[in-house]
């Protein structure tokens, strides 16, 4: 779904660099399009391309923050757990299983 607080076409100003795709659809979905692009004033393209930034953000997999902790405690085994998770999570790759 397209954001309705701005037009589709804001997305295209901000690109720096574009690339000519092509990009096959169902003639229904396709008229759909045009239909839609007509009636908010916009391109097809900007259309896709703000379908594309809303979908991709969604999917995305969000970025996992490392363990750190900084500071002292009462605990003495809670800074050598702490440094022993650091290390575990360090070494941690995507996809790995781990």
């Amino acid at each position: 779904m397209v954001d309705g607080s701005l037009p589709p076409c804001h997305i295209c100003r901000h690109m720096s660099t574009t690339a000519r795709t092509t990009i096959l659809l169902d003639a229904d979905l396709l008229e759909r399009l045009g239909r839609f692009a007509t009636r908010a004033r916009t391109t097809k393209t900007a259309v896709v391309a703000a379908a594309l930034e809303a979908y991709l953000a969604d999917h995305e997999a969000a970025t996992e923050v490392a363990f750190l902790a900084v500071g002292q405690s009462a605990y003495g085994r809670l800074s050598l757990d702490g440094r022993r998770i650091a290390g575990r999570e360090a070494g941690r790759r995507p996809g790995s299983g781990r």
